[in-house]
C-alpha cells in the first residue's frame, strides 16, 4: 500500500520538513493530509510502524503566528477507533469543505481490513 498524501502535501518529504522533524525510521506513512486556509493549518497523519504492524496518527494545528513544529506526538490508534470518529465524529470531515479525507481514510481502513484477513 503506498501513502496517500493530501491538499498542501504531496510527498514524505514535505511531512516531516513542516512539523521539524528529522525522517522516522520504519514507518509506513499511509495518509498524510495539510490544509493552510485563511492562516491556519490543521494536519493528519496515519502511519504504520514496520516492525510492530500497529497503526499511529498524529494531529496538529497552528494560527498564523506558529507551524507544525514540535507537534510530532504519535498516538497508537487502530482501525474500529479511526471508523468510529468518521462515523460518529467529523473525522477528516475538514472545514467548510476544504481539507476532506473522509473517503481517502476510509479506503485506507477498507485496504488494512481486507489485508488483515487475508
Amino acid at each position: 500500500m503506498s501513502g496517500i498524501y493530501l491538499n498542501d502535501w504531496d510527498r514524505a518529504e514535505k511531512v516531516y520538513r513542516d512539523f521539524g522533524i528529522q525522517e522516522p525510521e520504519g514507518i509506513e506513512i499511509l495518509l498524510a493530509s495539510y490544509t493552510y486556509i485563511w492562516y491556519e493549518g490543521t494536519a493528519f497523519v496515519l502511519y504504520r510502524d514496520k516492525k510492530d504492524e500497529k497503526l499511529y496518527e498524529v494531529n496538529g494545528g497552528h494560527c498564523s503566528c506558529y507551524g507544525l513544529e514540535d507537534q510530532w506526538a504519535p498516538e497508537e490508534t487502530n482501525v474500529e477507533v479511526l471508523r468510529h470518529r468518521i462515523e460518529k465524529g467529523r473525522l477528516g470531515q475538514g472545514y467548510d469543505g476544504e481539507g476532506r479525507f473522509v473517503d481517502e481514510l476510509t479506503a485506507v481502513l477498507d485496504g488494512l481490513t481486507q489485508r488483515r484477513a487475508a
